[in-house]
């Protein structure tokens, strides 16, 4: 059994397959979009249309760096409030013409800097929920490697929520609560193995449909056997969900996310 601090430092591991290498894999013609139109265009999410089998749909995803160079030129996949809005514009335009939306989570969290404050992060983030949660048109997320607080669930509000074998997807990181729980940023191992934030966790909480299967010892083995895996999982989901008719489908997503949370003694 993999233990999730485990599985934490397989999703870290410099070799792990980025958005970028996925996005050839899965899909075709894939045309990237930019800007928010409203302040500038934000390298730490990546969004554009493509087809996939045929059928055009929107990709939206949060972009990880392979190396320093890259993860600087990706804010170390930390997007600012420009980068969510530009999720939310391509959103809307998926909705207007009648494409389904495919989401690909992998941040730590939303940038904190002064400057994200200041052009309305929290706004931002709070936007996407309210209206991926009534937009009318299919929607499917998958957390790729780590999805942290705010920043991964601004891409989280879905029809059906999948994560691959290894990824975490939680509140807060595991280091920040050791640092709020216990004051001691050096329990993390300990905090990551109680917090329940592995794939297999989420699944039986509720919070995500499915695990997409890896290649043993990680995706980094074996990139192409997991973008298959990915491209299946979405193929099947979409051909799902456009079966539902659309006021069916919003209702549905909203149950979805209310049922979260609840437990009984």
């Amino acid at each position: 059994m993999i233990s999730a601090w485990d599985r934490l430092q397989i999703v870290r591991i410099k070799q792990r397959p980025t958005i970028r290498e996925y996005i050839p894999l899965i899909f075709d013609n894939f045309i990237e979009m930019h800007g928010d139109r409203l302040y500038g265009d934000d390298r730490a999410i990546l969004g554009g249309i493509a087809t996939l089998e045929g059928t055009p749909v929107t990709v939206i995803a949060q972009v990880k760096g392979r190396d320093l160079k890259e993860n600087q030129e990706s804010n170390f996949a930390m997007p600012h409030p420009e980068g969510y809005r530009k999720a939310l514009r391509l959103a809307r335009q998926a909705e207007k013409f009648h494409r389904p939306v495919v989401c690909f989570i992998d941040t730590p969290g939303a940038f904190c800097g002064v400057g994200a404050e200041e052009r309305g992060q929290g706004e931002a983030i709070a936007r996407n929920l309210m209206e991926f949660m009534q937009l009318r048109t299919p929607v499917a997320s998958i957390v790729l490697g780590e999805g942290g607080s705010g920043g991964a669930l601004a891409l989280g509000v879905c029809d059906q929520l999948a994560m691959m074998e290894n990824a975490v997807y939680s509140v807060i990181s595991p280091r920040g609560f050791a640092s709020i729980l216990w004051k001691d940023a050096g329990r993390e191992r300990e905090a990551a193995d109680r917090m329940r934030i592995t794939a297999q966790d989420l699944v039986e909480l509720g919070v995500a449909e499915a695990v997409i299967r890896e290649p043993s010892g990680g995706a980094h083995n074996d990139p192409a056997a997991a973008a298959r895996e990915i491209k299946k999982y979405i193929l099947l989901t979409f051909e799902k969900l456009m079966q539902i008719p659309i006021d069916k489908l919003v209702e549905n997503r909203y149950y979805k996310f209310r049922k979260i949370g609840e437990f009984m003694e």
